[in-house]
């Protein structure tokens, strides 16, 4: 059996506002148990244990046809992969501090421009790595600190007008500490004089429990290099200009602050992919724990992987949630306009985790056991239809890049009133879903029980998204 599993939240808080420049988490109100798949909490790090208990019990069903793959080197080749994909997404950081020292070093429109592509660049091996996060505990706990989204982008810097001036949801909604060197958190006065890596991952990252207070990852990055995209569903990403790190003709104010900012942000995004990196090393805890257990669960983790990513994170959350509200609000990375490219590289690492394969930032690829194997020698015909899905999906998600190579972003697409835009999307989130369908089938051919994936109300029960 399958399970589909969503978090909670108050759907109703996005539709009042109307900051088009602004992002922030999505939630999603729990389904309801009457829908056509059983409903489960929210799939966590605390939910993990529970969940390898119950497949060790239900996996004792699946025979491994004859001359199939080892499952024990399926699960071996996985996680090679995803040592070599954090690798590649470490290498990538590092070049994006590396820019990103020589824009405050030296501002100007060619360092501002370089810091910019060298963060598009760094998102490509990372979004091949989020097929990791579900099922491994280790990397969910961990992800929140590098790929958070949206983010109330207030705390960190000042904003237009149109973002508004107070959130019910969030005290610390315009903060702006870069502006401010005491700021309240709980109603305490916090020093906010430095604004060093520990001040940012230990005081400001989720500060007063809100989600929505991202200080630091991706994203957070990604809005200091462009600022907020004030376009709504026009054409148009953020626009901030190299001058907010010239300390000598500053605009925007406090550019020595931002500068401290945007360095801490970018040494901390390479120390968290250092830790991760060591998390999938030979002796690493990710590693360990993943092949320490009966193979059998390594397969279920990686199916987890895949059907989550496929259905209620990218075709829901990520990408239909968007489409219902017509909300650029819903783009994940919405300062930056680089969205299309994120949604692909996610079904790439989807594609790369059944097929074993993963092919380098270098050039060179990581190819052995893999799932595709073990379902081939027990279902071809399954095998063959989730082969074609996977590309369907891949394929899908490039003609959304298509329409953005002759100019319309994606959240132009997703625009009230854009007929083909809105229908060349929903046909990507079709593809996803049509996928996710095959990936249950590929588990019952390997006779593997208890997965849990993740939904969306977007997709399960769209009504609540309106409520």
């Amino acid at each position: 059996m399958l399970h589909y599993s969503q978090s909670s939240g108050e759907p109703a808080a996005r539709l009042s506002r109307a900051a088009f420049g602004s992002c922030r988490r999505s939630r999603s109100a729990t389904a309801d148990s009457s829908t056509i798949f059983w409903v489960v909490p929210a799939f966590r790090p605390g939910k993990l244990a529970a969940l390898l208990a119950t497949v060790a019990l239900t996996a004792a069903v699946f025979v491994l046809p004859a001359n199939a793959a080892e499952p024990s080197a399926v699960v071996a080749n996985y996680a090679d992969i995803a040592l070599a994909t954090y690798e590649d997404s470490l290498a990538e950081a590092r070049r994006l501090k590396g820019a990103v020292d020589t824009l405050i070093a030296q501002p100007s429109e060619e360092t501002l421009a370089a810091a910019r592509a060298a963060w598009k660049k760094a998102r490509i091996p990372y979004q091949q790595t989020e097929v990791f996060r579900f099922g491994n505990a280790i990397v969910d706990a961990w992800e929140g600190r590098v790929n958070s989204w949206p983010l109330d982008e207030g705390l960190i810097d000042y904003v237009d007008a149109s973002y508004g001036t107070e959130s019910d949801e969030n005290t610390l909604y315009t903060a702006n500490v870069i502006a401010n060197t005491s700021i309240e958190i709980n109603g305490v006065p916090v020093d906010a004089s430095n604004l060093s890596p520990e001040f940012l991952s230990g005081t400001l990252q989720e500060a007063g429990g809100i989600e929505a207070n991202v200080a630091t990852g991706y994203h957070a990055i990604e809005f200091l290099l462009w600022g907020q995209d004030l376009n709504g569903t026009g054409p148009g990403a953020g626009a901030r200009p190299y001058t907010d790190y010239d300390v000598a003709n500053c605009t925007g104010g406090n550019c020595d602050r931002r500068a401290e900012y945007l360095a801490s942000a970018t040494t901390l995004l390479v120390a968290d992919l250092e830790e991760m990196v060591a998390n999938w090393q030979a002796d690493g805890a990710a590693r360990t724990e993943l092949l320490g257990a009966d193979p059998r669960i390594g397969l279920s983790v990686m199916l987890t992987g895949m059907g989550s990513l496929s259905y209620g994170e990218l075709a829901g959350e990520r990408m239909k949630l968007g489409l219902l509200l017509h909300d650029p609000e819903e783009e994940q990375d919405c300062f930056s306009d680089n969205t299309h490219i994120s949604h692909l590289y996610d079904a790439v690492g989807i594609r790369n985790v059944y097929r074993g394969s993963y092919e380098r930032i270098d050039g060179s690829r990581i190819q052995g056991a893999s799932l595709a194997d073990l379902v081939k020698a027990a279902d071809p015909a399954v095998a063959a239809d989730l082969s074609a899905r996977l590309d369907a999906s891949v394929a899908a998600i490039e003609a959304i890049g298509a329409r953005v190579g002759q100019g319309e972003s994606y959240d132009q697409q997703i625009g009230e009133g854009n007929a083909e835009g809105n229908a060349t999307v929903q046909a990507a989130i079709d593809a996803l879903i049509a996928q996710t369908r095959s990936i249950e089938r590929a588990v019952a051919a390997l006779k593997l029980e208890s997965i849990a994936f993740e939904g969306s109300d977007s997709l399960d029960a769209p009504d609540k998204v309106f409520q």
